[in-house]
């Protein structure tokens, strides 16, 4: 045990003792249910492991190795102590999502998934003045993005391509690096396919000139299809290690000027803008968007237009565009060909409240790609559970920000492996005229019950003055569901002060409607009275691929990268 020392005048100190973490109370009344004069054998660990762990197929052979392998003095290798059974507890290797690896039917067509998706991946920072690079696409690949989109625009002497965020201050990066850097790290996290969306403002032609680079570039590896429109999307598993082009019809360069210089003759502060003490938004809230300005729309042009050059148009795998009529035109499925169509966020809103289950039955076959609204900025994100709860595959974000958001985005793209791609629930692909309908009420299908035991790795992983100058940190927990709107809640935990180690011992509670879709939001926090309080950790959860009983769960930062450290014990059952 040591001690911690807070200077707090030049004549005071506050001293306090720094004890290694303990069993919480929690912890020791289950190893009291099975253990026998303090001590837990072999027999009674497999017991435990098979009733709590739910592990069904545990052995007492099993169950003596992991007694071998996390005992280090020799007379406790024949059963536990509960400081033993706690530190194994703490260090498991059984991961808080099973399985740790991709398990879903990846066979299916690609409009049966959802897709991991950045929006404008070439951004450093805010969408106004920012750095044009090749290095947040990188980071992105790196951490499982499957869909990068790039803005082409001709340079100043029309005789290259650059990609920037067009009538803006951003400067640009060049074309061929984006490219060449989407190759070399595409497959570093997944070798499931990568898809470039291109939002395309160029002559006929520098598309030649694309054309021509794309080939170079990729090769082989560039998935063209036979004929100009599929019949049908090809798997994740067909396309493992290649390359997808997808662009909304070309517009001319001067037309394209008029809509940017539209978009951006008011740069009025998104109301909604998103720090990470900023809270998700309710699906279908009421909001006034009149000032918002979709600059990332689908005009209405085609590639079959006479001033499209024919070998950019055969890079393209996945057609955008939305068509000439409204939105019951833009919602057809056409049976012999399949397409994609972006809406923005807002867009996305407005046709939920009207035509939700029409959504849903486009994407049964097509793509839906939903993009933020034009007024942020500062590169904050948006609800993504309104797009999921359609069926939309692409819910593309601004991978380079950081909030709520996309620590949601990235808690469901844990599923499945972190392979960037996620099965849709059956009821998204199934249903014909009677398909989901998010704005119905259900009844509920499970009951989630959570325990959180302790935490510990602040210690390690932060400065001991970060939370306070004074004395150790007061942390709480926020927990919760994302989800459809029935589902969604949040709820807080008591706070333990004073502690490196703070041991909750409380239970929660959640019903779910629609678990297939909920997320399990956390976050830690350190209460400060004077100021803001602290941000501690966070994690995003898919639920249904929560393993059982009682486990470890890494934190994040705000960023999304892993504490070495910093980890809840939390105990998790359904009903």
């Amino acid at each position: 045990m040591s001690k911690q020392t807070y200077t707090v005048c030049f004549c005071f100190r506050r001293r306090f003792r720094v004890p290694a973490a303990q069993p919480p109370a929690g912890i020791k009344s289950i190893f009291d249910k099975y253990a026998v004069n303090d001590h837990m054998s072999a027999d009674r660990l497999q017991r435990f492991l098979v009733e709590v762990q739910k592990e069904e197929k545990a052995t007492v052979e099993g169950a003596e190795a992991i007694i071998m392998n996390n005992s280090s003095l020799m007379f406790h290798r024949k059963g536990f102590n509960v400081d033993a059974f706690f530190r194994y507890l703490l260090a498991s290797s059984v991961p808080v999502l099973s399985p740790h690896s991709i398990h879903q039917d990846m066979t299916a067509p690609l409009s049966h998934y959802f897709i991991f998706t950045g929006h404008n991946s070439y951004l450093t920072g805010n969408q106004l003045s920012s750095d044009c690079s090749d290095v947040p696409i990188i980071q992105a690949l790196e951490k499982g993005v499957r869909v990068i989109e790039l803005d082409i625009w001709p340079n100043s002497t029309n005789d290259d391509v650059l990609v920037l965020h067009g009538m803006t201050l951003t400067s640009p990066v060049e074309l061929s690096k984006c490219f060449m850097s989407i190759k070399t790290h595409a497959f570093v996290a997944s070798d499931y396919p990568v898809v470039i969306t291109l939002e395309d403002h160029l002559t006929t032609e520098l598309q030649a000139k694309v054309a021509e680079m794309v080939h170079q570039i990729f090769g082989d590896k560039l998935f063209t299809p036979d004929k100009e429109c599929l019949e049908e999307f090809p798997s994740p598993e067909s396309l493992k290690k290649r390359f997808i082009i997808s662009t909304k019809p070309p517009k001319e360069y001067l037309k394209a000027e008029k809509t940017k210089d539209k978009g951006n003759e008011s740069h009025e502060k998104d109301s909604s803008t998103e720090a990470w003490g900023g809270e998700i938004p309710n699906a279908f809230d009421d909001k006034d968007d009149s000032d918002d300005t979709d600059s990332d729309d689908d005009d209405n042009d085609d590639l079959h237009s006479g001033d499209v050059a024919p070998e950019y148009r055969s890079l393209i795998a996945i057609h955008a565009g939305k068509g000439k009529g409204g939105l019951d035109d833009w919602l057809k499925v056409d049976a012999d060909k399949v397409r994609r169509l972006s809406l923005s966020e807002h867009e996305l809103e407005k046709a939920a409240k009207t035509h939700g289950p029409q959504i849903v039955r486009f994407t049964q076959r097509n793509i839906l790609r939903v993009y933020p609204k034009g007024i942020r900025f500062d590169s904050s994100n948006y609800n993504p559970l309104v797009g999921w709860m359609h069926g939309a595959q692409m819910v593309a974000f601004n991978m380079q920000g950081y909030g709520r958001s996309l620590w949601l985005m990235q808690g469901m793209f844990r599923g499945n492996g972190g392979c960037g791609y996620v099965k849709k629930p059956d009821f998204l692909l199934t249903g014909g005229h009677e398909a989901f309908d998010p704005l119905v009420k259900l009844p509920v299908k499970m009951k989630l019950k959570i325990t959180i035991f302790m935490g510990e790795g602040w210690y390690y992983d932060f400065k001991h003055t970060h939370f306070d100058a004074y004395s150790p940190p007061d942390f709480y927990v926020r927990i919760g569901i994302g989800g459809v709107p029935d589902d969604t809640i949040m709820k807080k935990s008591k706070t333990v002060e004073d502690s490196w180690s703070p041991a909750w011992d409380e239970e929660f509670e959640f019903e779910l409607t629609v678990p297939e879709l909920a997320l399990l939001r956390i976050e830690v926090h350190e209460n400060d009275i004077s100021e803001k309080d602290d941000f501690g950790g966070q994690t995003c959860l898919p639920v249904r691929e929560i393993n059982k009983g009682i486990r470890p769960v890494p934190l994040y930062s705000q960023e999304g990268d892993k504490y070495p450290s910093v980890k809840l014990l939390m105990l998790f059952d359904t009903v």
